[in-house]
């Protein structure tokens, strides 16, 4: 069956447009406790969000929806979509719901859900969902006696804290570092600056005045120039940079100079490996992440395994497989020694780990290996299948012979948004930058003509 409402990460759309109305959103909370309502113990969901305007509208839709179908609804407030994961385990809830649309602008909003493990739901479980919404859901509805309550839970930010305060070795403490973190505004805003600062850090921080309207807003892992403003103004040592929802981080060294997320797995993966932490013989992936990191992992006879785009099928491979390391180069950073999904400011304590014992700046430790130049633009598209028409096809075959063993080109449908992305990398950047830009032209012109 095609996918209606999931994408690579969740449902996630237009705030008050299908499907991200507050009317499908009671219904997924009908449907997901549906299919989780096993067993006769009282069942319960914990809910959490980030600093959108419309987080209260899908908040109060969805708590109607899962009390409809008997299940206890603990709704947390603001908070990071790691800790949502950490604290459905914790609070042994049966589900676990976060209402974000990660970095995207405050207009979207999205549904994230996640098992009584903590882990994002599986292909499988995600397709239940959909059938069940596209049936009559009143034959779910709780009995009078059996409907659900609702309260919110005080108390979970610190909870959070001290998980994350936990990953950080004993041995270590971040006194003497200046350290300027951007919260974009969003779901972090008071616990990663907290963290920081109660683990001995100079902590300066940025994007933590949260209004409705501004998460993400020229802040943030996506819009960093105001953090590297900042890092240079106050002369920190290092910027933390994280999304909406604090499930991605990218560094900003004491130069002002952006390290993304393949730099931090290559950080992390030779910190774990040389204290024998380090488990899979490698990390897992995207195919998005950066031929240079892929030699350079090589050369510390370590491996890279590549997943499709979307840190849900990293995750998989890496629990299948006994990895404990990977990401994006987006900046999701997943240490299953430490949670279920990415976890922006667990990542960037493993990585202040690692500049604290070396002694080395910011920018020494994080510059493990020269990228190899790559080119990614996207194509917006309204409609119909692009990459299908027998001339992109063409193109797309052509530029995959041209450049050979030399480099490598993904090209596929964003799952978050009406794009198509084109991505190239080689060893000769006026070759990469050629393909990307005239594969570009050739799918809009398909989508023109369309």
């Amino acid at each position: 069956m095609k996918r209606r409402y999931f994408g690579t990460d969740g449902i996630r759309g237009q705030s008050n447009v299908f499907p991200m109305t507050p009317d499908l959103a009671m219904r997924v909370g009908i449907a997901v406790g549906t299919i989780f309502r096993r067993g006769n113990h009282r069942h319960r969901v914990v809910i959490g969000k980030d600093t959108r305007l419309s987080g209260y509208m899908l908040e109060n839709a969805m708590v109607a929806g899962f009390t409809a179908a008997g299940v206890d609804a603990f709704v947390l407030g603001p908070i990071p979509t790691p800790a949502v994961a950490m604290l459905t385990r914790s609070l042994r809830a049966d589900i676990g719901v976060m209402i974000s649309a990660s970095h995207n602008p405050y207009q979207d909003n999205g549904i994230k859900l996640f098992g009584p493990d903590g882990y994002k739901l599986s292909d499988d479980l995600e397709m239940q969902i959909e059938d069940l919404l596209e049936r009559d859901l009143s034959t779910q509805l709780a009995k009078s006696d059996d409907i659900g309550r609702a309260k919110r839970i005080d108390g979970v930010q610190d909870r959070y804290v001290e998980h994350a305060k936990r990953t950080l070795p004993r041995d270590v403490t971040l006194k003497g570092l200046r350290i300027a973190i951007d919260c974009a505004n969003g779901a972090a805003y008071k616990v990663a600056p907290q963290a920081l600062w109660e683990l001995g850090g100079d902590v300066v921080t940025i994007g933590n005045e949260p209004n409705g309207t501004n998460i993400n807003l020229n802040c943030g892992s996506t819009s960093p120039v105001a953090l590297q403003k900042k890092v240079n103004e106050v002369r920190a040592d290092i910027g933390i940079a994280l999304d909406g929802d604090a499930d991605r981080v990218i560094v900003i060294d004491e130069n002002g100079s952006i390290i993304d997320g393949d730099q931090l797995m290559a950080v992390i993966a030779e910190s774990f490996a040389e204290s024998d932490q380090l488990r899979g013989g490698g990390i897992v992936a995207t195919v998005m992440s950066n031929l240079g990191l892929e030699r350079f992992l090589q050369g510390k006879g370590l491996g890279l395994v590549r997943t499709n785009v979307g840190d849900r099928y990293v995750v998989e491979h890496m629990r299948h497989n006994n990895y404990n390391v990977g990401g994006e180069q987006s900046g999701h950073i997943v240490l299953s020694d430490y949670g279920t999904t990415g976890d922006g400011l667990v990542a960037a304590l493993q990585v202040l780990a690692a500049v604290k014992r070396t002694g080395k700046t910011v920018s020494e430790v994080c510059r493990r290996f020269e990228p190899v130049p790559q080119l990614l633009r996207n194509v917006r598209i309204t409609g119909g299948k692009p990459l299908e028409e027998a001339e992109v096809m063409q193109a797309i075959d052509d530029a995959k012979a041209e450049l050979g063993n030399r480099g490598r080109l993904v090209i596929r449908p964003s799952g978050t948004e009406p794009l198509i992305r084109v991505m190239a990398e080689g060893d000769d950047r006026s070759q990469v930058e050629r393909i990307v830009n005239d594969l570009v032209t050739v799918i809009s012109g398909v989508r023109v003509a369309a």
